[in-house]
């Protein structure tokens, strides 16, 4: 086994065959991580949740998020190395999911607040009015230390898989515009300059079909905060990314797109966060096994370094196999998106067949993404448990990536959802089959097509066991089908 290639984030991408822009310098970015960045980062997670001040020394509400300096200068690097405004510039998500693995290499949580910014220009560049889009899309694509940061707020104190009935911030229209009034509880990026927000208009009902997205400035126009930070909470991980209690009193908003259509625009933005969350996900999976590699060619026990006993060599090979994988199920997820994000409703054929493998994706990156951590833990004995270390963290940063953008149960019930009412699993069976083992692709294609068959209640209640099998099934062909004699052919 070739340990070397894990331990680089663009070397791994290069052996994956992955064509990296010739304008887009990430070996300087991984340069840089190595020699100031993971220093920063290991500082950040030790230092625990960030102070919250809330008023100034005359009394005034400000809720500014006191990182150190490092912090910011750490946070601006992505941003100013285009993981957002790269993305308009060349008509392309490509790069900024390049500037995503290798963040998320480094440090998982960071590439939340990339995410989430990319993830509110999008919405607003497609379905922002010329005047809204004019006034704030333009912060958000600057190329220096002036560049805002976006975020994407739909959670309430109810949770977010049942947007339908969680969601009670209301949107009410007046001359003045539209206003919101409610809370988010789980609003990751507090602090951040604009947000998209989930709200339902006063006179919708209480189905998903009341819900709107709208654009949430945090200041007024009168530059008066816009909506206050209750607090910050408490996690075991992603430190990187502050996460608040956000409260919204008659709080200035701009509504995107045409308000009935608001549910698909705000799965259009959970989409574009699932598959970034599927690509730290194999980050963070690459990252604990050359953490685990590093600790295992200089551990010796029995008279040899313990990488050369047998046991533990398999396990390498095992777990070095599903990151391929995941990474090939998880760009591949990527592709597709690039494909079809500009797309609006009704969507195409292939944005469903994307909805599908962002799904597989998610749940299945994100569960290789804690076994590999958790084993990387067992690797280094004792040492893996103490936090002096820090190989214990990656188990850490891992435990949030199943829960973000919707647990894998969400992640399971759509997917079924998406086969049944557009049947694009038979789209993907026809795609994997010159790559995929035929006994293999008639069992998988039988269960799922078994399943489908059965009544509601019984469907539900069996659907992971066949929703895993068919997440690793693709993830494995497609990682045959990328190193495969016709690899290059589209998906």
């Amino acid at each position: 086994m070739d340990e070397t290639r894990f331990a680089s984030p663009t070397v791994f991408l290069r052996t994956m065959s992955i064509n990296i822009p010739a304008d887009l310098p990430l070996q300087d970015y991984e340069t840089w991580w190595n020699q100031e960045g993971k220093a920063i980062a290991s500082s950040i997670d030790q230092a625990g949740t960030p102070w919250l001040k809330m008023f100034d020394v005359f009394g005034n509400r400000i809720d500014e998020i006191l990182f150190p300096s490092s912090y910011w200068k750490m946070l601006r690097k992505g941003y100013q190395l285009g993981a957002v405004w790269r993305t308009f510039d060349k008509s392309s998500l490509i790069p900024s999911f390049l500037i995503g693995y290798l963040t998320a290499f480094f440090d998982p949580g960071l590439y939340c607040p990339y995410t989430v910014s990319l993830s509110t220009a999008i919405p607003l560049a497609k379905y922002g009015d010329d005047a809204t889009r004019q006034r704030f899309l333009p912060p958000l694509l600057r190329k220096d230390e002036q560049v805002w940061q976006g975020a994407t707020w739909m959670t309430e104190a109810k949770g977010g898989s049942d947007l339908g009935m969680g969601v009670e911030c209301i949107a009410t229209e007046s001359s003045n515009g539209w206003r919101l009034n409610g809370e988010k509880y789980f609003a990751s990026n507090a602090g951040a300059e604009l947000a998209v927000v989930a709200a339902r208009r006063s006179d919708a009902p209480q189905t998903v079909r009341g819900l709107s997205l709208f654009l949430l400035p945090r200041f007024r126009q009168d530059g008066s905060l816009n909506y206050h930070i209750r607090r910050l909470k408490d996690k075991i991980a992603t430190r990187s990314v502050p996460t608040g209690e956000v409260e919204l009193k008659d709080s200035e908003a701009y509504l995107l797109g045409k308000p009935e259509q608001g549910i698909y625009l705000i799965l259009e933005v959970l989409n574009v966060s699932r598959v970034a969350n599927s690509i730290a996900s194999v980050a963070l999976t690459q990252r604990a096994l050359a953490e685990a590699i590093s600790f295992a060619q200089k551990r010796v026990a029995f008279g040899k370094p313990i990488l050369e006993h047998p046991l533990l060599q398999h396990q390498f090979e095992q777990h070095s196999q599903l990151l391929q994988e995941s990474f090939a199920l998880a760009w591949t997820a990527v592709q597709l998106l690039d494909e079809v994000w500009q797309e609006t409703y009704p969507y195409s054929a292939k944005y469903h067949l994307f909805r599908l493998v962002a799904h597989l994706a998610k749940y299945w990156t994100a569960e290789v993404a804690v076994q590999t951590a958790k084993w990387a833990m067992e690797v280094h004995g004792g040492m893996g448990v103490l936090a002096e270390f820090g190989i214990e963290r990656w188990l850490r940063e891992a435990m949030i990536l199943p829960i973000w953008e919707g647990t894998p149960h969400r992640q399971i019930l759509d997917g079924l959802e998406v086969m049944e009412r557009k049947h694009v699993h038979e789209t993907l069976f026809e795609h994997l089959a010159p790559y995929a083992h035929p006994q293999a692709l008639e069992e998988t294609a039988a269960k799922v097509e078994g399943l489908l068959a059965l009544p509601l209640a019984e469907k539900e209640a069996k659907a992971e066991d066949v929703f895993q099998t068919l997440a690793r099934f693709t993830a494995q062909t497609l990682y045959n089908k990328q190193f495969s004699p016709s690899a290059g052919e589209d998906i």
